[in-house]
């Protein structure tokens, strides 16, 4: 089933789920109310637009067939274009603007592309939706898994594009919720009995782009400790639990402040 038909049903994420954690009256506000936000900010419209270059980059490999650099720049030109320029809806964060992150993501498109590591993987799916069902957990956890690879001895990977400001340290990617997510939904979708290790693929946003792989594995008391959290975390939203997180780095840029400083007012 595509990923839009399993969005129509009620479901739980893996960003979702971080969401509610970070802070539930802002998930109150976008996932229950339905609230439109005041505003977008440029690093989610940023972010999806080098996803699709990627993917694109990745579609292409998938067919065996390379991409230059300049076709992916040219791609990520035409699309940044589209999603972002004239839109006034979007809020860029100081420092940053339409043309700047036009040249910034031009730059990290000629990185990728001549940093992918040429490692003999075959691509198995890419955009791979999934869903998951957990006992005591009444709707589904739903996702989106950006590649998903095999390597010559039959090892699963799966694959996470991220763009950041920084690089991950080993020990983020170990616990990163999002990935545990997408070991348990492999599992139960299909790679069963096969090893399986997952990775994120990072165009790091530093002065002087980079690009880096960073694998993880998941033990089953990583799973079982996901498991508790998915359903505290359902537990909460049943009963209308919404606690604001005032003092979150992401208040400052919160596209739902006037709505928090009002609902703090009543």
């Amino acid at each position: 089933m595509e990923i839009q038909e399993l969005r129509k049903s009620p479901h739980l994420s893996a960003s979702s789920i971080n969401s509610y954690l970070e802070c539930g009256l802002q998930y109150k506000f976008s996932r229950i109310d339905k609230i439109k936000p005041a505003f977008t900010a440029d690093a989610l419209v940023y972010g999806s637009t080098i996803h699709k270059a990627i993917e694109f980059v990745q579609t292409n490999r998938l067919f065996g067939d390379s991409t230059s650099v300049e076709e992916a720049k040219e791609f990520f030109e035409k699309h940044w274009r589209k999603a972002a320029e004239d839109k006034d809806y979007i809020q860029y964060r100081k420092g940053a603007s339409f043309t700047s992150l036009l040249n910034q993501g031009k730059k990290l498109m000629d990185v990728y592309v001549c940093n992918f590591p040429d490692n003999g993987y075959d691509v198995l799916a890419l955009e791979e939706p999934f869903q998951l069902k957990l006992n005591d957990v009444d709707i589904p956890i739903i996702g989106v898994m950006d590649m998903v690879e095999q390597d010559e001895s039959g090892t699963i990977i799966i694959t996470d594009h991220k763009t950041a400001a920084r690089a991950f340290s080993s020990d983020e990617v170990d616990k990163n919720f999002q990935l545990t997510v997408y070991h348990m939904a492999a599992l139960s979708n299909g790679y069963a009995g096969r090893d399986i290790v997952m990775k994120f693929d990072c165009l790091i946003k530093t002065k002087v782009p980079r690009f880096e792989q960073v694998y993880t594995v998941r033990s089953e008391e990583a799973e079982q400790r996901a498991v508790k959290k998915i359903k505290s975390v359902w537990d909460g939203i049943c009963k209308g639990v919404f606690i604001p997180n005032d003092n979150s780095w992401r208040c400052s840029t919160c596209s739902y402040k006037s709505h928090c400083e009002k609902w703090h007012e009543n």
